[in-house]
């Protein structure tokens, strides 16, 4: 082990961890923040959020697109709706997915960018 990688002491600057503990979120708003981005953990998520960056789509055309089955796709959108990544609206029989909110276009256009680089 290199001897940088090691520090014989507990704490060196008392002050510099007291203050990141200060600042750090709440256990449960960290917790809620991983599950959010294991959503992006999966490269069938992350394609049907590109698509939905692109036009509002039902569950049939998102299937065509990524050459998956309804049922597949269904359960992704379900697993998105629960983190507030997507949303839908009804019209009719056919039930239409978009982006939750420009967060999202935010969240992975700054994915897009570090990826990239």
């Amino acid at each position: 082990m290199d001897e940088m990688d090691f520090c014989e002491s507990t704490v060196i600057h008392e002050d510099v961890v007291a203050g990141v503990r200060q600042r750090m979120p709440e256990e449960e708003t960290m917790l809620d923040l991983a599950d959010l981005f294991k959503m992006f953990a999966d490269s069938t998520r992350v394609k049907i959020i590109c698509a939905l960056l692109e036009a509002e789509m039902c569950v049939c055309d998102i299937s065509a697109l990524l050459g998956m089955t309804k049922s597949s796709i269904s359960h992704q959108l379900r697993l998105l709706r629960q983190t507030k990544l997507v949303k839908n609206r009804r019209e009719g029989k056919i039930v239409y997915y978009s982006l939750d909110d420009e967060h999202v276009r935010d969240i992975l256009d700054k994915g897009l960018s570090h990826v990239r680089e």
